[in-house]
């Protein structure tokens, strides 16, 4: 079978070098975190990446920055691309349960074979230029030239690229794409990218490129200021996703949301959302736009006869209703209702609130995990409303925060809580609690903890197509 859909290969003899590739991989995080773009650069310039919009052969590219969302705007953005017929190629970070599912194709995580040996080679080329440690590329930036490679390789037609942290600084901003995308902007990574919220959009707002068209969600003034005279500054026509696509919420169940859309391409659609809360609403907006700027652009460039020139209602209709962002309001169990989210700063947090109060009244507790640099205060705070008692747990990850330290911050907060000695003593307990109450169970507070989570149950098919509504 072909690497080229990122399937597993049949023979186990690529899973050892695979296994080797990976812990090399790993080895360069304690290279730590080095905001900039030259050493990506060079080595994509070495291997003759493509980096930017071309025409001929039609390439596009999506390049998403933001606080929450991106991650979310990126899944539909390349479902929707998929489900007209084009050949998809997705970016993304953090991985929940394994490192392959963020270098997608087509939908499919990358294969053993071809993951292996593109490290290999990215690992050999960054030894060469960079022979020592102090100036090596760190860890996500040779994973993202891993990623571009694959990417080319593949011969992928739209590839969508998630920003690692920030914008300017971050190493996927080496392209020059068809469209960029901020879905939203608050306060997180505030060691990185600045204390207040028009630092931290003047750093994603690195990713407009002149006379790119950049689309815009849901920003609070002070950032959408910084964006707005930034686009201006570079001639990039910016546009209000909600300004070229209005989307309705009709109603929301356990098992997504009716969604109704509105698009100035003429779409106009009725459609089930898989993925839960009103912010997915926005998002799809998010999404919905830049896939018409991407289309209309191929168009203007005079784009061949095989690729649309706007969105197809069965299409789109289609891709929303087979978007798969697992740890995203995600359900895992029924009896009694266990949920898992990845939302750890504030923002997310309050989204997260509306979102269990639309599920309705029900006594709720949480198993949380965080880690120690993000707002906990500011997290559990906009919980607490919907929360009535937590259990706090460890993540197995070294900048993690104490669980003793994150119940304190809760009880501070008004939440009952107490810490738990492992994740799986404190599920347990949660579960008992809300079977007990006929309430329900909500582990969040990290991405590293979801995918703890998940791996634990198996984590066999996080992409699967979402199961049809009961």
């Amino acid at each position: 079978m072909s690497d080229r859909g990122a399937a597993e290969p049949a023979a186990g003899a690529a899973r050892l070098p695979t296994a080797d590739a990976l812990a090399r991989l790993y080895r360069r995080a304690t290279f730590g975190i080095r905001p900039g773009t030259e050493r990506v650069a060079r080595m994509l310039d070495e291997l003759g990446v493509q980096l930017r919009h071309r025409t001929t052969p039609p390439l596009a590219f999506a390049h998403v920055a933001g606080t929450n969302g991106k991650g979310s705007v990126c899944a539909m953005i390349e479902a929707l691309a998929r489900e007209h017929g084009r050949r998809t190629a997705l970016y993304t970070s953090p991985h929940l349960v394994r490192f392959h599912e963020r270098i997608r194709v087509d939908g499919r995580p990358i294969g053993d074979a071809a993951l292996a040996t593109h490290i290999l080679e990215v690992e050999q080329l960054a030894d060469r230029l960079w022979p020592e440690a102090p100036s090596a590329p760190t860890f996500f930036e040779v994973a993202t030239v891993v990623a571009f490679r694959h990417f080319d390789l593949v011969g992928a037609d739209v590839r969508v690229i998630e920003v690692g942290m920030g914008g300017a600084l971050d190493a996927t901003n080496v392209l020059r794409p068809t469209v960029a995308v901020i879905t939203g902007i608050d306060l997180d990574h505030t060691r990185h990218l600045g204390d207040t919220r028009a630092q931290i959009a003047r750093e994603k707002a690195g990713i407009i490129k002149p006379g790119t068209p950049v689309v815009i969600g849901p920003l609070p003034e002070d950032a959408r200021e910084v964006v707005e005279r930034t686009a201006a500054e570079r001639g990039a026509p910016l546009y209000v996703a909600t300004d070229l696509v209005r989307g309705h919420r009709l109603g929301t169940g356990p098992d997504g949301q009716l969604v109704e859309l509105h698009g100035v391409s003429g779409v106009e659609l009725r459609a089930r959302l898989p993925l839960l809360g009103p912010h997915q609403t926005d998002n799809l907006a998010t999404a919905m736009a830049a896939f018409e700027l991407l289309l209309r652009r191929i168009a203007e460039d005079g784009g061949p006869p095989d690729w649309p020139t706007r969105p197809d209602a069965a299409a789109v209709r289609r891709a929303i209703e087979s978007v798969v962002w697992p740890a995203r309001m995600q359900r895992l169990e029924t009896e009694p209702e266990v949920w898992l989210d990845g939302a750890h700063n504030p923002q997310a947090a309050r989204v997260l609130a509306t979102t269990l109060a639309e599920l309705g009244p029900r006594p709720t507790a949480v198993v949380a995990g965080m880690m120690a640099d993000k707002d906990a205060a500011g997290f559990f705070h906009a919980l607490a409303p919907q929360v009535a008692c937590a259990w706090t747990v460890p993540v197995a990850n070294e900048r993690a925060a104490a669980p003793a330290e994150l119940a304190r911050v809760a009880v501070a907060c008004g939440i009952s809580a107490e810490p738990a000695g492992s994740l799986e003593e404190a599920i347990a307990r949660g579960r008992a609690w809300a079977a007990a109450r006929s309430g329900r169970l909500l582990i969040t507070g990290s991405l590293y903890l979801a995918g703890e989570v998940l791996a634990a149950r198996g984590g066999e098919h996080l992409f699967d197509p979402p199961p049809a509504p009961r």
